[in-house]
């Protein structure tokens, strides 16, 4: 709130990340209908029909999910990135008055830069996660497989924003798995806050910031 620069800029990620979810849900909710047609097709009465139902609402639930998971990694790929890794710079000049980073370039080669770190640390843990939850449905263990893929959802989600700094200083990709691991606690009840539907939009918009105070307190001590 004392910084503006970082309020416009998770306020901005915010309604990215928001709009982005209206409109697939929006596109979602249009082709229910048909998407629902291609694997049941209503049937005519009976108790079938209630079954119908049950599964029409499932499908709903389980295609707005969807689309919040992909309109949070395109817009994490393609803009989220950059506002990211600039709040956690705004955040560590205010905390330590310097930065550190990689070597000045392109625009075109901080963009591929931060893309390469962004695929291990967010994206391809989340498809992971998303697929495990998946999964889970279909087998007796499916509550426990739930639990277990939403924590670890919360982890991956939250080392995204804590490992901002330490991808920026070039840390190896060990040394940041490591940091994860050791704090792996921390992590998940940080990451807590990004279950709640809706509500996670906005804090994972500012998340950064959080994260990036987090990393520099441990780093200090250190």
């Amino acid at each position: 709130m004392r910084t503006p620069s970082l309020l416009l800029l998770g306020l901005l990620r915010f309604f990215v990340v928001f709009v982005l979810t209206l409109f697939l849900s929006g596109l979602i909710l249009y082709w229910h209908d048909e998407i629902l047609a291609l694997i049941w097709k209503a049937p005519q009465g009976g108790w079938l029909i209630y079954l119908w139902n049950i599964v029409s609402w499932l499908l709903s639930i389980l295609l707005a999910v969807l689309s919040m998971v992909v309109s949070y990694l395109i817009a994490q790929l393609f803009f989220g990135v950059f506002i990211m890794d600039y709040m956690s710079r705004i955040t560590e000049r205010i905390i330590t008055g310097q930065e550190a980073s990689v070597e000045q370039g392109s625009w075109i080669g901080l963009f591929v830069y931060l893309v390469r770190q962004e695929i291990p640390r967010a994206i391809l843990p989340v498809l992971i996660t998303l697929v495990i939850m998946l999964a889970g449905l279909f087998t007796p263990i499916s509550p426990v497989v739930f639990i277990l893929s939403s924590i670890t959802a919360c982890v991956f989600l939250a080392w995204d924003n804590t490992d901002l700094v330490a991808a920026r200083r070039m840390f190896p990709f060990r040394d940041r798995i490591q940091f994860l691991r050791k704090n792996l606690l921390f992590h998940a009840g940080f990451g807590f806050l990004f279950l709640i539907p809706w509500l996670n939009i906005f804090f994972l918009s500012f998340a950064p910031v959080g994260a990036t105070l987090y990393f520099l307190d441990r780093d200090l001590k250190q």
